[in-house]
This record gives structure tokens, sequence and C-alpha cells, in this order.
């Protein structure tokens, strides 16, 4: 019987073995990037990386979370970017892997030029419980996280992004794209070592469920968040200063409406670029859903009444006991878009009495007779839509 000893197989020019033998008791570390060409089950830290769900919107100009669930883009610049949820083009490699819906950025008319407070970056904020429990081995640098995504600029430039981890001392890890071909999509790929200075807090269900780890990538960001003592691909402590590495390229910025797209989003631990994790929409959802549910009153020609009830001995504002679909992260805010109904024997206005992870109770205005029930709806004007966000949002 023949036996082949080994410590590692190793491919032919690569730089990692793609199996490490453990000479103690005969076990093996593979990497694997995917079987029979699909995802491994991969567990992305990231949420929503292939842009599928946008539940609040597919395009605005506004700043912060607008469209696509879990990501805000965010700026303080000359004119406004629109930010949008657009398809990904049929013949292109991300498409033929299976990506359909990228997050899309288009620059407004930055006339003034670069300055040096210019703001423009994606982001999307993780949670610190699941990047401690992740099992990544963080304050060790023989442990490993690699991200990689799927990038697209009308420009030929190289941007920045950077991971940031928040809790203890911060720090912060920036990296560059390398330049892109104007109009062709570009995997990206960054194997990121752990560091003694990384820190997670889970003491209290409030810090494991608050803000831990950032993944962000810039379009532009003005001098005033650059530090020519920046390091690349290098954990350092977080700083305004190195918020994007060294100072960008201004090119993307003062050209109006060009346009970055990005998908395929992925975070994962070990040292190797994995298939992309995909799951059903419904899976998706449900996880976009702990950060943001939306209850729709529909619109004028498709009306859902909402119905509230006066359960007290006498007469008061009457209330609705609302079960969130999934746990939030925490007990959410509620805010109004679109026009609700005014007319006789409706509820002028709806506002979120308690909240808790779980579930709220929304409160009428007008008050109701002690066992009586009243509705609140859409407004009955041509065009109209009514409905409620209720956002638990990093």
């Amino acid at each position: 019987m023949s036996e082949l000893k080994v410590n590692s197989i190793k491919g032919v020019g690569a730089s990692t073995a793609a199996i490490t033998v453990n000479n103690t008791d005969g076990t093996c570390t593979a990497n694997i990037a995917s079987i029979n060409g699909g995802s491994i089950g991969t567990n992305n830290l990231i949420i929503n990386g292939g842009m599928n769900v946008a539940q609040r919107s597919v395009s605005s100009t506004g700043s912060g979370y607008k469209t696509i669930d879990r990501w805000s883009v965010n700026y303080s610049v000359q004119n406004a970017p629109t930010q949008a949820q657009v398809d990904v083009a049929s013949g292109t490699t991300p498409y033929t892997l299976g990506f359909r819906k990228a997050l899309k950025v288009t620059n407004g008319d930055q006339s003034n030029g670069a300055t040096a407070n210019s703001i423009l970056y994606i982001r999307q904020m993780i949670e610190s419980q699941n990047a401690a429990q992740s099992g990544w081995n963080y304050t060790s640098s023989s442990s490993f996280i690699t991200l990689s995504f799927w990038i697209k600029s009308s420009v030929a430039q190289s941007f920045h992004g950077h991971l940031r981890v928040r809790d203890g001392t911060s720090q912060r890890y920036p990296f560059q794209t390398g330049v892109l071909t104007a109009n062709t999509w570009t995997k990206i790929t960054k194997v990121i070592s752990g560091n003694s200075n990384l820190q997670f807090d889970t003491d209290t269900t409030t810090n494991a469920a608050d803000r831990g780890l950032d993944f962000v990538i810039c379009p532009y960001m003005g001098t005033t968040y650059s530090d020519s003592g920046a390091t690349f691909d290098q954990w350092q402590a977080n700083t305004d200063g190195n918020f994007a590495g060294t100072d960008m390229t201004t090119t993307w910025y003062e050209t109006n409406d060009a346009t970055l797209e990005i998908t395929g989003v992925q975070i994962e631990v070990g040292s190797t670029a994995s298939s992309f994790a995909f799951e059903s929409h419904a899976d998706t959802l449900r996880k976009c859903q702990r950060y943001l549910y939306i209850l729709d009153l529909g619109t004028h020609s498709t009306v859902l009444n909402f119905q509230l009830h006066r359960y007290n001995y006498n007469t008061g504002a009457p209330h609705q006991y609302i079960t969130w679909p999934v746990i939030m992260r925490a007990a959410p805010s509620m805010t109004k878009e679109g026009a609700n109904y005014t007319g006789g024997g409706y509820q002028t206005n709806i506002t979120l009495g308690a909240a808790l992870p779980t579930a709220g109770v929304v409160v009428g205005d007008t008050a109701t007779n002690a066992g009586d029930s009243s509705w609140h709806r859409v407004n009955t004007s041509a065009g109209s839509t009514l409905r409620y966000l209720f956002s638990a949002e990093l």
C-alpha cells in the first residue's frame, strides 16, 4: 500500500497552500473557494451584499439610508449625488455569476471642484456580536477575514475604502482598489489579518447589538479625511484623517454624472475568497427587517385601512398592537411617508406610543368611545401613498 506524506499541497505559482496538513494528528485545513462552482455555505458578515432588497426606494438624492437595505450613501457636497438600485447588465461577469442588482452612485454637478471637506462614501455597519461570534480570532495576526466585492466606475482611477472596528481604541484598515478600467466590472479581494488592538464588545445586550465593524468604499473624500502618513493594508488607530487613507484622486468627483457601482460584497472568515453566498430574496428580506420594517397602507386606488381599538372602559385614544415580523435590533423609531385621509371618523395622525424589539403600540389622536374601533388610511387624492417606517438601523 502506497502512502504519500506531505506538509502541504500548493498550486504552481500559488502564494498559499490549498491544503495544509497537521503533522501531529493527521488532520488538514483546506482553502476551498467553491464546490462545483457554487457557494460553500459561507457565513457572510455583510447583509444584502447582492443589493437585492430595497424596501425604502430604488432611487434617491437623499443622504443616509434611502434605497438599498443596510447600505447608506452619505455625502456633504455641492450638489447631491443619486443613489439607486440598478440592474446588472446581462453578459457581464457579475451577471453570469448570478448577480442581478447593484448599488449605483451617480455624481452631481461639483463645478466648484474638490474641497477639503467634501464627503461621499458608501457604508454598511455590522453588529459587534456578529463580528465577535463569527469564528474570526480577531486579536491574532495569524487569523484572517477576507473581503471581496465587484466594482465598476465610469472613470478610470483607484478608489479607497476601509474596514473600521469601533470598540475599545477604534482601529481602521484602509485599502485601495487599484486603478479600475473604465466601465468594466472588477473583482477586489483583500485578505485581512487580526490585530491585538481589535475589540468587539458583547458584555451587554446593548453593546452586543451596537456598531462593531464598518465596511466603507469612498467615491471621494476630501483632504480633511486623508493623511499622508496613513498606511494601506494595515490596522492603525482610527482618526478622521485616515478615513480615506492617503489623498484620493479627484478625477471621478470632478466629472459630472460620473458613476460608481458595487455588488457582491462579502466579508467571511478565512484567508480565501469563496464564491458569493447567494440566498433567497425572502431570507435576505428577513435579515433586513431586523433593521427596518415598513407598514404599507397602500395608495389612493389600493386602500389598506388600518384599524385601531379603544380597549379601556372610557373614551380616549385608540391603540393597535403590532408584532414585528422578526425581532428587531433595538426598539425602533417610527417615521411617516406620504399623506393620510383626514375626513370624519378617521384618525388624522398616529404615533408610536411604546416599542420593544419584538413589538410596538401605535396610538391614534382622535378620541374613540370605549370598545369602539377607528380607522387610519391613505389620502384619497390621486397619486397618494402612505406608509410607516419602523427603523432600528445602526
